[in-house]
């Protein structure tokens, strides 16, 4: 692995590792649903602006042929180091306050927040990408994925991405609801093989872009 390459972590689980319960759907109380915490290193230097895409890459048929989105965070200062818990940004109103900047898009749920994992069927990974642009994209206040990534093609400096799974302890076998487990060729195609086995650390493969 280059050493010097963009990378993304977290302190609340390890990379490959199930995130725990307070950053799903499924936690307690006042510790339920929120962001975990996320820090980053090694931006390039021409970085004008990070973005932040969560999704889970198994396809859920009834609500989207293509990767589910959970959250969308754009405008990033690179001077930024990461974002803490339970990030967001309706309690950054201070002008001085270098988070103003930042913006949060519509995730799958049609809502500018983080929704953390609720899969009703099986495992499914959730992949925390950072993008790392030479401009700032060009899109409305508060842009659907689909609009972010068609206004970031061609100024992606560098990506790097940080995987965790989570899955219920007891849940179906079948495909309720048309939700798909990943990894499961048989109800989501080629799927996507957890990556506990092919990371051991919290640093991941950075994807350099031309």
């Amino acid at each position: 692995m280059n050493e010097s390459a963009m990378y993304i972590t977290s302190r609340a689980f390890k990379n490959g590792d199930r995130i725990p319960p307070q950053y799903t759907q499924d936690g307690q109380g006042a510790r339920s649903n929120i962001s975990p915490p996320l820090e980053w290193y090694n931006i390039p230097g021409e970085t004008v602006c990070l973005v932040l895409i969560v999704e889970d890459p198994a396809p859920q048929m009834e609500r989207s042929p293509r990767s589910f989105c959970h959250w969308i965070v754009l405008n990033i200062p690179p001077t930024l180091k990461g974002l803490p818990e339970h990030f967001t940004t309706k309690e950054h109103d201070d002008d001085r306050d270098e988070l103003t900047q930042i913006r949060e898009g519509i995730n799958d749920f049609k809502v500018p927040s983080y929704f953390g994992p609720h899969p009703p069927v099986g495992q499914h990974n959730y992949e925390f990408r950072l993008y790392a642009l030479d401009a700032y994209p060009k899109v409305p206040k508060k842009p659907n994925v689909d609009r972010l990534k068609e206004a970031m093609e061609g100024h992606i400096l560098e990506e790097a991405v940080l995987t965790g799974h989570y899955n219920k302890d007891q849940y179906g076998t079948g495909n309720e609801k048309g939700y798909y487990p990943s990894g499961v060729p048989q109800l989501s195609g080629p799927g996507r093989a957890q990556l506990k086995s092919q990371h051991n650390n919290t640093r991941v493969g950075a994807v350099a872009h031309q």
